[in-house]
């Protein structure tokens, strides 16, 4: 069972689980069996804790995890709501936390390796005698 913020119980509900998370998804590479999966991991997380009763909080931290693996995109979306971001220093510590973890390319980065936008940079122009 389930504790809502309001007191009310409900029955876990898988469904609701990739629900919310097909939200956080939208427009992503993610396909409805990688979300089938996303919802059978958190089930099984769940029910491993051996808890007859979970918070919804014991169940966003649940989904936290499978879904970083999944896509960082849709996870930042998920926790940002899950976790009640509040500005720019919230994205900016979630954002530095995975690039830490996985080491995630930066912009500078990405241009690094690629000429910018437009095309080739413009050649230096030789010093003056």
């Amino acid at each position: 069972m389930v504790i809502k913020r309001s007191g009310v119980t409900e029955p876990f509900s898988r469904e609701k689980v990739i629900s919310g998370v097909r939200k956080a998804c939208q427009g992503r590479p993610v396909t409805e069996d990688a979300l089938a999966v996303l919802g059978q991991r958190v089930e099984e997380c769940l029910r491993a804790s051996g808890s007859a009763e979970l918070s919804t909080h014991d169940v966003g931290l649940a989904i936290l995890g499978p879904l970083k693996d999944l896509d960082v995109v849709a996870y930042l979306r998920f926790a940002s709501v899950y976790q009640a971001y509040d500005g720019l220093a919230d994205f900016e510590a979630a954002i530095a936390e995975l690039r830490g973890a996985e080491r995630l390319p930066t912009a500078q980065d990405e241009g690094a390796a690629t000429a910018p936008r437009g095309g080739p940079a413009a050649p230096v122009p030789a010093a003056a005698p």
